[in-house]
């Protein structure tokens, strides 16, 4: 897995270390509802709306809050109407970046973006300028230990690409449209998933070996992912082991 994997892991951890369940929450449940507006409200039919509902429930959000979100979505509640806009832009060291928000103000969310990027060594690009360097694909992240053998053939029965090594678990790679089959087939073989989501993969990264600049880039991620409008943020850096461990402690 490269850096970006390393690093979402790191914000996890320190996302649990401060209690930031509420901000998680906001972010998962704005999801669900434009999952639901877009699709509609049976999971059984919207292939995104299940990942999300799913999602929401592997970080504790509470059903009754996931089925109002639903509601809103649809219509049957009043809500916040939220507009999906990405983002592209640079980090330091050349690194790039996407930002994906949902938002009900585009100006506001546009300039503080720009914002976030330039106080932290950033730059903001042109649409396209960064997102060819990057792959939309389903990552599924399964429990080990298991036989990899058996595993590689469980995930080519099931119609996903391959897997590697994360650590004691794996990580399978699907096409984005088979994410939720593929799933669904692996839990069936008895596979534990321990999260499914649609992702962005970087096609090369780039390495970074030097605490200084890793504290930048990191800074810069903590910056963006933490703006309230902000879903999700993948970059393209891949930082060495021992130099990552400094920020997890």
């Amino acid at each position: 897995m490269s850096g970006h994997s390393k690093w979402a892991t790191t914000k996890h951890r320190k996302g649990a270390k401060d209690s930031a369940r509420a901000k998680v929450f906001a972010k998962l449940i704005r999801q669900v509802e434009v999952a639901a507006r877009e699709g509609g409200g049976d999971a059984a039919t919207n292939a995104s709306l299940r990942t999300m509902f799913q999602k929401a429930r592997e970080a504790s959000v509470p059903i009754d809050t996931i089925e109002r979100a639903i509601k809103r979505g649809t219509g049957e509640l009043e809500g916040v109407r939220y507009e999906s806009i990405s983002y592209e832009g640079y980090a330091p060291g050349g690194v790039a970046v996407i930002i994906e928000t949902l938002t009900d103000n585009r100006n506001r969310t546009s300039a503080e973006i720009k914002h976030l990027l330039s106080k932290n060594g950033g730059t903001i690009a042109e649409p396209g300028a960064v997102s060819w360097q990057f792959d939309r694909k389903g990552l599924i992240d399964v429990q080990g230990p298991i036989d990899e053998d058996q595993l590689l053939e469980w995930v080519l029965e099931a119609g996903g690409e391959n897997f590697s090594a994360n650590g004691a678990n794996f990580i399978v790679t699907t096409e984005p449209h088979d994410l939720g089959s593929v799933r669904d087939a692996l839990e069936g073989y008895g596979v534990k998933v321990l999260s499914a989501e649609l992702t962005l993969v970087p096609q090369n990264v780039i390495a970074v070996e030097e605490e200084s600049e890793a504290k930048k880039i990191l800074r810069l991620m903590d910056a963006i992912d933490d703006h309230d409008d902000v879903q999700n943020v993948y970059a393209n850096f891949d930082i060495a082991d021992e130099v990552l461990a400094a920020f997890e402690g």
